[in-house]
């Protein structure tokens, strides 16, 4: 039995929102995110990483 796949058919791929960490802190380290309620801090670390709590 052999199986054919399509690939000719185009696919299309959603562009995310890309959004710079340092915009959202205003320059610092942290920043306050409000989703449905709910405040969360987002903040960047010495070595360059993003840490999201609660």
């Amino acid at each position: 039995m052999t199986i054919l796949q399509d690939f000719t058919a185009p696919t299309r791929v959603a562009a995310l929102p890309a959004h710079d960490a340092e915009e959202l802190t205003g320059g610092g380290n942290q920043a306050n995110i409000v989703l449905h309620g709910q405040v969360y801090t987002l903040r960047i670390t010495r070595a360059g990483k993003l840490i999201l709590t609660k």
